[in-house]
């Protein structure tokens, strides 16, 4: 008996292992193009922000105040509402009703678009809402100009940022990863033809954007209607999308407060910014940190997306283990990559800066807060992991509050207190921030570990056999 035990228990720890490793290349499979998308799509605001940097201090704060505003009040919104795609399209996948996928994105597409109407409000009156809060007169001109001339962004960027949700519950994130390289390579060129070719300055670097998205969303409109990958998911606009906008909504608005209540928080580090001592300096170095931030965020948010696929899908198909095994294995993704880009990025502190500024003032100062940065960035991976299998299972509402508690009740009055009480400026905004992310990883935690995976699954077959039968597969 004794022999036979010994021998039964290496097959088991061969089986996990295997089984590990197989899920580790699944998710490396789907993070590897999603980071590097996720850092293409994010290069066409920061190409812009450079390009202005390099017009002077007012064009460089203007420029990076519009947007903030911008991602406070419109992309951030829009890009949360169309996470719902993630948990809706991707169980749909792994329930294989294909069909649903097609009209789920569509219903997304109306939803986003009629958001837009008050998003295009609030820009058009930028300007008026900073004089209001008490920001530099000069900067506000600015950043109220640079705001108008986002405005026509929206157009591309709903059906763009649908598309790309549609592709990557499906796992085919490679074509979305080549459209996002050849957008961002075509920005620079954009770019330049507008702010100096066509003399238009830091309009032409805000109208840019709706150029790019507008190229992207052409070449993955164009790989939907043609690929055959596509063809059971894409079968043409369909009526059924006018019907349950309702219900799209209301998981929808939760989507969007999970994702924008974090980002909200990194965002009013830059109006805050503006209310310290020399505005000017403290916005232009806050607006790069936040800029290098969400390109570093990129790794962790692939990872995100990547896990939030593979959740969904697997609970869709009804196998809670694997669901769960995709949960372990990428916080240890998420804890290695963290632990090398924050090295590296302490590394390159004293060479950062002069990417965006020419001013060695602004380059010291960056240089001081890129281990800061390098703090946030490893709790930021480890959380973001965290919310992509919240996302995965549906719970945004759960995540919403996390992020509400753990940015507004603990980050953001701590930001407060460190930058306007102990006076450490923009330093000390960016340390709450720091606060807040531990916080929110501590949280999360807690949450998975008490996620009962037979009941989760158990719960989304429920909806499966509730859901649209005539979009079931045959």
């Amino acid at each position: 008996m004794e022999k036979a035990a010994s021998t039964e228990e290496p097959l088991l720890v061969t089986h996990s292992e295997n089984a590990t490793a197989a899920e580790a290349k699944r998710l490396l499979r789907l993070a590897g193009p999603l980071v590097a998308s996720c850092i293409l799509q994010n290069v066409v605001q920061m190409i812009s922000v450079m390009f202005v940097g390099h017009l002077g201090e007012l064009h460089l704060a203007g420029a990076s105040l519009a947007t903030s505003v911008a991602n406070v009040t419109g992309f951030s919104l829009l890009f949360g509402m169309a996470s719902a795609l993630d948990t809706l399209c991707g169980q749909a996948f792994g329930a294989r009703q294909y069909g649903l996928l097609g009209v789920y994105m569509q219903r997304a597409m109306l939803v986003l678009a009629l958001a837009c109407v008050p998003i295009a409000i609030v820009w058009a009156n930028t300007g008026r809402i900073l004089l209001l809060i008490g920001q530099d007169e000069a900067i506000a001109e600015e950043a109220g100009a640079y705001a108008r001339w986002l405005i026509p962004s929206l157009v591309p960027f709903v059906p763009l940022v649908c598309h790309i949700r549609f592709l990557q519950t499906q796992s085919i994130v490679v074509p979305v990863m080549v459209s996002s390289g050849v957008t961002a390579l075509n920005h620079v060129f954009v770019c330049w033809a507008l702010i100096y070719r066509a003399d238009m300055g830091s309009k032409g670097a805000a109208l840019s954007g709706a150029i790019s998205y507008g190229v992207n969303l052409i070449m993955l409109a164009l790989y939907v209607r043609i690929s055959s990958t596509c063809k059971r998911t894409w079968t043409g606009f369909s009526k059924e999308a006018f019907k349950e906008l309702h219900q799209f909504t209301k998981l929808a608005v939760p989507s969007a407060m999970m994702v924008c209540l974090e980002w909200w928080s990194f965002e009013f580090l830059v109006l805050l910014s503006g209310l310290l001592p020399n505005p000017k300096l403290e916005t232009s170095v806050l607006s790069i940190c936040l800029n290098t931030g969400s390109l570093m965020f990129m790794v962790p948010f692939g990872l995100c997306s990547a896990v939030s696929t593979r959740v969904s899908n697997e609970l869709g198909a009804g196998h809670p283990q694997a669901a769960k095994l995709a949960t372990r294995v990428v916080l240890f993704i998420a804890l290695s990559t963290g632990l090398l880009i924050a090295s590296a990025m302490i590394l390159l502190r004293s060479f950062w800066g002069y990417m965006y500024s020419n001013e060695p003032q602004v380059v010291t100062y960056i240089a001081k807060m890129i281990p800061v940065l390098a703090i946030s960035f490893f709790t930021d991976g480890l959380h973001s992991s965290l919310s992509g299998v919240l996302t995965g299972c549906g719970e945004q509402k759960i995540g919403a509050r996390v992020n509400l508690g753990a940015f507004y009740l603990a980050g953001i009055p701590m930001a407060v207190l460190l930058a306007f009480v102990i006076h450490l400026n923009g330093m000390g905004l960016w340390l709450g921030i720091v606060c807040g992310s531990l916080t929110k990883l501590v949280l999360l935690m807690w949450i998975t570990l008490r996620i009962n995976w037979e009941e989760e699954s158990a719960s989304h077959r429920a909806i499966r056999v509730c859901s649209d039968s005539d979009h079931a597969p045959p």
